[in-house]
């Protein structure tokens, strides 16, 4: 039995029926759920996660089938799984992730896939440039990405880029955008708050009435 066909059993035994209507209400209906919540997630694949650490390796034909599967918890599970193997995680390896960020598309995917490509934005200059692409991509969830993955870097945030990011999302009447432009912002405030302040009043004009008061919240 592979590894995802044990996974996939394992999350069969625990299938909640109430609670998946539940979560899958929870995202307009976009995704089939088992009803497994996040701490049980968790916890079915904590011993799983400890042996793949230790192979040092990432296993794409596990991550895709995974991906692949309609029930959204695999989806986290890649998460999971990526989130624990970040640092096997190469410049190359985004052709791989930019599949997953170009299909099942909905908010909790693209929310952490950018962190992910934002942690090999650390290691690897190159995915500067590729974010400047996708900022300017006509996927607006591709786009949300590039306008977030710099989110949690804190003091090692590269405040050019992001200010060029944002100015390329300027005028979009896509909730979405306005929302990452304004989570951008007050996710950096937290440690800048004098740019941040400073953005906000140079570009008051251009930015949606949304993004400013998701980026005023700690200003």
């Amino acid at each position: 039995m592979s590894k995802y066909q044990t996974i996939k059993r394992l999350f069969e035994e625990k299938a909640d029926a109430d609670k998946a209507e539940a979560m899958a209400a929870y995202m307009k209906n976009h995704f089939r759920f088992y009803g497994i919540q996040t701490p049980e997630r968790k916890a079915i694949i904590k011993e799983f996660l400890k042996a793949e650490k230790k192979q040092k390796t990432v296993d794409w034909a596990f991550l895709d089938a995974c991906w692949a599967d309609e029930h959204r918890e695999f989806q986290y599970v890649v998460k999971d799984y990526l989130v624990a193997m970040k640092k096997w995680l190469r410049f190359d390896d985004i052709t791989r992730i930019e599949a997953y960020v170009r299909s099942k598309q909905w908010w909790d995917s693209i929310d952490f896939l950018d962190t992910i490509i934002g942690y090999i934005g650390l290691e690897d200059k190159r995915v500067d440039e590729l974010m400047l692409a996708w900022a300017q991509d006509e996927n607006f969830w591709v786009r949300r990405l590039a306008i977030n993955h710099q989110r949690g870097r804190k003091n090692l945030t590269d405040t050019d880029l992001l200010e060029k990011i944002l100015v390329l999302n300027f005028g979009s009447d896509e909730f979405f955008i306005n929302k990452a432009i304004g989570w951008a912002l007050r996710d950096y405030s937290k440690s800048n708050r004098d740019w941040v302040a400073d953005f906000v009043a140079r570009y008051a004009e251009k930015l949606a009435p949304l993004s400013v008061r998701e980026a005023s919240k700690y200003l």
